[in-house]
């Protein structure tokens, strides 16, 4: 069954949660996990694909756009279904997408807009009355 973990950022900006999206795909990646990033919109998925570009310096995590062939390892899609991916979700929607199930591990990302903290409620207490496997992060 999937498991799922809430990334609690004690900020309310928004590109505080794109750094902790693109952290945790970081250490996925190093960990030898395929990523499936849920970007909100295609704006942001852009976004995404620039700061995994630029993260760190010294590092190379290869990544591309829902389609592109460099998508093997990490891709960003905005609501898509993903292509062969179903190791870690990292989903910045503020919906639970459909696809959610097939993954054996997803990352909520919240942040502390009062948006983002409605709609991760409501997600968790989705998921927690599906009997899925529930952990809180605090970042």
């Amino acid at each position: 069954m999937t498991r799922v973990g809430f990334y609690v950022v004690q900020a309310a900006d928004q590109a505080q949660r794109l750094q902790v999206a693109v952290r945790l795909a970081d250490k996925a990646f190093q960990q030898g996990h395929s990523i499936f990033i849920n970007a909100a919109d295609e704006a942001q998925a852009r976004t995404l694909d620039d700061l995994l570009w630029t993260y760190r310096p010294a590092s190379f995590l290869p990544h591309g756009l829902h389609g592109d062939r460099q998508s093997d390892t990490i891709a960003i899609g905005w609501g898509q279904e993903p292509q062969g991916h179903n190791d870690l979700l990292i989903n910045l929607q503020l919906d639970i997408p459909g696809f959610f199930s097939r993954f054996r591990r997803v990352a909520e990302v919240v942040t502390q807009d009062p948006a983002s903290l409605e709609a991760l409620r409501r997600s968790w207490t989705f998921y927690k009355e599906r009997g899925y496997q529930l952990e809180k992060h605090d970042l």
